[in-house]
């Protein structure tokens, strides 16, 4: 055999097909989230038809009778058999956290709900409403990310939501310790309220913040009782102008507006009194609220309520045929007594 025909023996056509198989095998895994979800074995394939490349240049760089590809071959079949496996990891790694995130789902979205339904039933807890909204924002993302494959984004989306949750309860947990701390200075307000009007015989307000009832007594007893809207932050005491929180305390009318009030009819009760201007000092002196807060005042009860919703901005607000029934009862000098809850009344 002569010499050209050993060089020619020597020469070896560079793998292409095994090469285009690889990088399409690698763009598959890709698309099937091997990324995302088996990053290792995915980079594992990368780095083997990467070798293979290098392998190929490095042959093709020597002469023909010296070149040998098969080493660059096996690289690129090995890239394959390792991108198929990171499909399977993928695959697998996906119908796990599907099925994790259904279930994680599932519960979210019951105990949002019940959450809802425990909002519903209390008075307006501004800072629990926003937990509850960023709450059930965190689950709308949720649902985003599913749509667009982003089963893990989703699951910490859900995580994100529960730590929201756990603030809410905290303040439930907050307002429900407040109300047993007072329900017994509240009860004593509206049995001391009922007791002024008995031996006066003339008419007391008793305004129930969670029945949202305005009762109307004269010598003791209920002589009507009206449904109320009160501050758009109703679940607690006011602590200073703009807080939307109706008061809670012992109040009297200090004028009457049969006309010219924006809110049809309206009396005018001396919120702050001389408590609320002691606890405002304290809450500001111990850096509760802002030292630039003022403590606010023009606290009425007014018409044109019947909204179906908390929305003043402290005031108790009655519908304006109701208003107009208070009216003629309803006096300077008038008590009124104003509480978060009571258990004794009517």
């Amino acid at each position: 055999m002569s010499s050209l025909s050993l060089f020619y023996l020597g020469c070896q056509d560079p793998p292409l097909k095994s090469f285009e198989d690889a990088r399409s095998a690698l763009e598959t895994a890709a698309r099937a989230g091997a990324l995302r979800y088996a990053e290792p074995v995915y980079r594992e394939a990368e780095s083997l038809l990467q070798n293979g490349l290098i392998e190929m240049a490095r042959q093709k760089g020597r002469l023909g009778p010296f070149r040998n590809f098969k080493t660059a071959d096996s690289l690129y079949h090995q890239s394959i058999q390792t991108a198929d496996r990171a499909v399977q990891e993928a695959q697998a790694r996906i119908s796990e956290l599907q099925t994790e995130l259904k279930e994680e789902q599932l519960g979210f979205q019951t105990e949002l709900g019940a959450w809802r339904d425990a909002l519903d039933n209390t008075l307006m807890l501004n800072n629990a409403e926003s937990y509850w909204s960023s709450a059930d924002l965190a689950l709308r993302t949720c649902e985003r990310l599913i749509l667009e494959n982003e089963y893990i984004a989703a699951i910490e989306a859900v995580s994100e939501g529960r730590r929201w949750l756990v603030k809410l309860s905290q303040t439930f947990a907050e307002y429900d310790n407040d109300i047993a701390t007072k329900i017994q200075i509240w009860r004593r307000w509206v049995n001391d309220t009922l007791e002024q009007s008995r031996i006066s015989k003339g008419s007391a307000i008793i305004v129930d913040k969670s029945a949202h009832k305005l009762y109307l007594v004269q010598g003791g007893k209920l002589l009507h009782s009206f449904d109320c809207e009160l501050g758009y932050n109703s679940a607690r005491h006011k602590f200073f102008s703009g807080d939307g929180a109706t008061p809670e305390g012992i109040y009297q009318i200090t004028k009457t507006r049969p006309a010219g009030s924006k809110y049809h009819k309206a009396l005018l009760i001396n919120y702050p009194n001389e408590q609320d201007k002691s606890k405002f000092a304290e809450n500001r002196a111990r850096g509760i609220i802002s030292r630039y807060a003022r403590i606010g005042g023009l606290i009425e009860i007014h018409g044109d309520g019947g909204r179906g919703k908390d929305w003043t901005e402290g005031c108790v607000a009655l519908t304006n045929k109701d208003m107009d029934r208070l009216m003629q009862y309803a006096a300077v000098g008038t008590p009124v007594t104003i509480v978060r809850r009571s258990d004794r009344w009517p």
